[in-house]
């Protein structure tokens, strides 16, 4: 791929499709982030899909509120979320204004930048590590609340782009369960992958918090 064609947004159009539709196309897009410092690039390689208020597992399940508005909004925005007290995830929402749903990024492998990402991601050991999980992947690619709402599809002066990129061959689309996902979305199989592809991170299922006695 060429340097332009690298940085060419996704058309919008491309989003405002069903969030199980939507999931599996991401694998193999290109997500620039933009920093002072410079570009860091990045090709999605696992992801989770969401369907808001008819799915257990999502953040929009009993409806809108201040932390998953975004999620409402048009297609192709960025929805950042803070866990567990310490993590930023990054989603792509997707599907009509109105109805909440949004793709999880859970991994990638980064092309361009691998000196800024490793900045931040003094734990690991290899590239292939450095965005090995949806919170690796934020925190390699610097993104916090403060990106929440960024359009991922406008061009070249935005904090954050989703490209074209090259999707893989379909015989390398895998899907499964979600990880660490409970209750009655456990079993939905809405996690996809490249098969293969060493920056994939391992499933692990949801497990119950014990509650102190």
């Amino acid at each position: 791929m060429t340097e332009r064609s690298d940085r060419t947004p996704l058309p919008r159009n491309l989003l405002d499709r069903p969030v199980l539709d939507v999931a599996p196309d991401l694998l193999g897009r290109v997500l620039v982030r933009r920093t002072a410092e410079g570009p860091i690039v990045l090709r999605i390689t696992e992801v989770e899909a969401y369907a808001g208020e008819l799915d257990p597992g999502s953040h929009a399940f009993r409806g809108r509120t201040p932390r998953n508005e975004v999620m409402f909004g048009p297609p192709g925005h960025a929805y950042v979320y803070f866990t567990y007290g310490m993590w930023h995830c990054l989603n792509v929402v997707c599907g009509p204004e109105g109805r909440a749903s949004g793709v999880l990024l859970r991994a990638g492998e980064v092309l361009e930048g691998q000196e800024l990402a490793r900045k931040r991601r003094l734990s690991a050991r290899y590239d292939k590590e450095l965005a090995k999980g949806p919170a690796r992947l934020a925190t390699a690619l610097g993104v916090d609340r403060v990106l929440n709402g960024t359009d991922l599809c406008t061009g070249d002066d935005a904090p954050l782009t989703l490209c074209p990129g090259e999707p893989p061959a379909p015989d390398l689309v895998r899907n499964g369960p979600r990880t660490g996902v409970g209750g009655d979305g456990a079993h939905h199989p809405w996690r996809f992958w490249i098969d293969g592809d060493p920056t994939v991170s391992p499933y692990r299922p949801h497990v119950p918090r014990k509650r102190a006695t």
